[in-house]
């Protein structure tokens, strides 16, 4: 049997300390959409969605264990998401162009 996954994965003590980030941006991210006409809406959606990013690298690096894979599977999981983004930002962006049409 060959062995899968290349080094030692986080203790529970790594898990608590993750959490309790993941709850401070969490956090950041409410207060963020409450200040947002205070700092700025450009400003609160760019830290949104960069606090949004870090959340999804930290949960799938740490709690799906994608960090401790080979790098093969990192590799090929960061090629999808990047697909999977421009998707995204091109259905976002047709969608934006058909509203300012106004249809």
């Amino acid at each position: 049997m060959s062995e899968a996954h290349s080094g030692a994965h986080p203790t529970p003590r790594m898990y608590v300390k993750l959490a309790l980030v993941l709850a401070l941006f969490t956090a950041i991210e409410i207060a963020l959409f409450y200040l947002e006409d205070t700092i700025g809406r450009g400003l609160a959606r760019f830290t949104l969605i960069g606090l949004s990013f870090l959340k999804f690298i930290a949960v799938i690096g740490w709690y799906m264990h994608l960090r401790y894979e080979k790098s093969t599977l990192s590799k090929f999981f960061t090629g999808g998401f990047i697909l999977a983004a421009a998707l995204y930002g091109v259905v976002l962006g047709s969608f934006a162009l058909t509203l300012a049409a106004g249809g």
